[in-house]
């Protein structure tokens, strides 16, 4: 899979999918990355999102705990609402794309791939981020 021809989105949805596996096995990101594209040579974008997002997980899951109910933890959430979190909050944090944008992707991946209602959760969180 060249991903250089690929859409953002369809970026994103690798990196949901790989940071997925990441959080849920361990698994190591590039072998994630691996596995889903097939190939090492991957778009500069989908490094920083995947690579990215690893390499500041501990401060965004830091900044998420804080952000979150106190009466709620980040470990209560689900692997993929995480992935979908931890990803976006590293591409406005740190790849500096607009909040709107992000926000649209994130609630459009939570909607196919996840919870009936965890796009309204991360909708709510990365808005005040």
């Amino acid at each position: 899979m060249d991903t250089r021809k690929l859409s953002r989105s369809e970026m994103r949805k690798i990196a949901m999918e790989a940071l997925y596996q990441h959080l849920l096995m361990d698994k190591d990101i590039r072998a994630a990355v691996f596995d889903i594209t097939r190939t090492n040579q991957i778009d500069g974008y989908l490094f920083a999102l995947t690579m990215g997002t690893v390499e500041n997980e501990e401060e965004l899951t830091e900044k998420l705990q804080s952000m979150l109910r106190s009466d709620w933890s980040v470990d209560r959430l689900s692997k993929l609402d995480l992935a979908i979190l931890l990803m976006s909050m590293q591409e406005i944090l740190y790849n500096e794309t607009p909040k709107a944008v992000v926000i649209n992707e994130a609630v459009s991946l939570a909607k196919k791939y996840s919870d009936e209602d965890s796009f309204k959760m991360i909708n709510g969180i990365l808005d005040r981020l």
